[in-house]
């Protein structure tokens, strides 16, 4: 089954930093369709090793020590951090620390639980889907 019905950017796409007369304001997506998510991950903790056919996701980091692997690459990342993670890209977010970290999560594409794949998972979940 397919689950790309919306375009999907193959890079990620260009944050506007639009400055005001009381400070700025970065914007990472304009009249877009886009899902954005606020995840919480508590300590000790990681999302399933995941990828999704129908969506890319930009994740900013919120709070300091955030560890994400994209593909192989596994580092940790501090608040303000960005990583893009493109459409069928193996990724995971996890947090080695000892307070909750939260990355802000835009979704470009088609965001649906049921196009997740699973390559490994700490709570025994199905290797496809929510």
């Amino acid at each position: 089954m397919s689950y790309v019905t919306k375009p999907i950017p193959a890079e990620k796409p260009p944050v506007a930093q639009v400055t005001r007369p009381w400070g700025s304001f970065k914007q990472y997506a304009f009249n877009e369709d886009t899902t954005v998510s606020l995840m919480t991950v508590l300590p000790g903790q990681r999302l399933s090793l995941q990828s999704h056919t129908g969506r890319a996701e930009l994740w900013i980091v919120l709070d300091d020590g955030a560890t994400v692997q994209v593909g192989d690459h596994i580092a940790t990342y501090q608040a303000g951090d960005e990583i893009w993670i493109p459409a069928e890209e193996r990724h995971r977010l996890g947090n080695a620390g000892t307070v909750p970290v939260r990355v802000l999560e835009v979704a470009f594409g088609n965001w649906q639980q049921a196009d997740i794949k699973r390559f490994e998972d700490d709570f025994k979940r199905p290797a496809a889907g929510e």
